[in-house]
C-alpha cells in the first residue's frame, strides 16, 4: 500500500485522541475517513503530515517509515495537506497563494509541472478570482485555493480536511468532480476527512469510519448508506 498507518496512537495533554488506528491508501485511490465532528478525522491527517506527534504506531509512505520525519520533509517526500480552515495568506492574491507551492518545490528536487492552467482545469472558478486578495473570498472559494496550493507542491498523496463542509449542493458537485480529476489527471491519491457520508459516497472508492478515536469500520461507502446502524454512528 502507498500509505499505511499501523496501530497509530496520539495523545494531546492527558487525552488519548487516537487509539490503535490502522488504515491504508493505495496509489491513485480516493479514500474517505468518515466520522462526527471531534471523532478524530483531522487528528489522523495531522499525524500523517506531522503536525501532531504519535506516541505509538507507524506511518509508512511509499515504502518509507515517516513516523518520526519532520513535516517539511514529509511534504518534500510527496504529501500535501489542505486544512479545514484553508489557512491562506489573507494579504496575498489567489495567484500568489497558489504559487507559494510551486516556489517551494522549485527549490527542491520535487520541482513539478503544476501551473495555474492546471489549477483552472481542476477548479475553473479560480480563473476569475486569480487577482483577488484571499481575504475577500468566500469559504468555498478559499477551499478551492487551499487545495490548489496543495496541488502546486506536485504531491503523490493529498490530505483534504473537511473540503465539503459548508458548501452548497451545487458546489459539492463541482468539488467532487475536482477530486476525481486530481486522481485522473494529476495521478495523486487522496485521503479525505469528511463528516457527511453522502458527500463521501460521491467520490470515495473505500471508506473508514472513526468514532471516539478508533477505526470501527472499513468498506465501501455504499455499505454505510445501506446500514442504519452505521448511518447512526456517523450522524446521518
Amino acid at each position: 500500500m502507498f500509505l499505511k498507518i499501523e496501530n497509530l496512537e496520539c495523545r494531546i495533554a492527558a487525552t488519548n485522541i487516537l487509539r490503535s488506528c490502522s488504515l491504508e491508501v493505495d496509489k491513485r485511490e480516493i479514500v474517505c475517513l468518515i466520522g462526527r465532528n471531534g471523532a478524530g478525522k483531522s487528528s489522523i491527517l495531522k499525524n500523517v503530515i506531522g503536525l501532531y506527534p504519535s506516541q505509538m504506531g507507524k506511518i509508512i509512505f511509499d515504502d518509507q517509515d515517516i513516523t518520526s520525519m519532520t513535516s517539511h520533509k514529509r511534504v518534500m517526500a510527496g504529501i500535501a495537506y489542505a486544512p479545514e480552515d484553508s489557512r491562506l495568506f489573507p494579504e496575498l492574491s489567489v495567484e500568489e497563494n497558489i504559487q507559494l507551492g510551486t516556489w517551494i518545490t522549485s527549490k527542491t528536487e520535487r520541482s513539478g509541472s503544476f501551473d495555474l492552467e492546471k489549477a483552472f482545469h481542476i477548479f475553473p472558478a479560480i480563473r476569475k478570482l486569480i487577482k483577488r486578495r484571499a481575504d475577500t473570498l468566500s469559504g468555498g472559494e478559499k477551499k478551492m485555493v487551499s487545495i490548489s496550493r496543495a496541488l502546486a507542491l506536485s504531491p503523490s498523496l493529498v490530505l483534504l480536511d473537511e473540503s465539503f463542509e459548508g458548501l452548497s449542493p451545487l458546489v459539492v458537485s463541482a468539488f467532487s468532480e475536482a477530486m476525481v480529476n486530481i486522481k485522473k489527471d494529476l495521478g495523486a491519491a487522496i485521503l479525505l476527512a469528511e463528516s457527511n457520508v453522502h458527500n463521501a459516497a460521491q467520490v470515495a472508492e473505500r471508506s473508514y469510519i472513526i468514532e471516539r478515536g478508533e477505526i470501527i469500520f472499513e468498506g465501501q461507502p455504499s455499505e454505510i448508506l445501506e446500514n442504519a446502524q452505521l448511518l447512526k454512528l456517523v450522524g446521518r
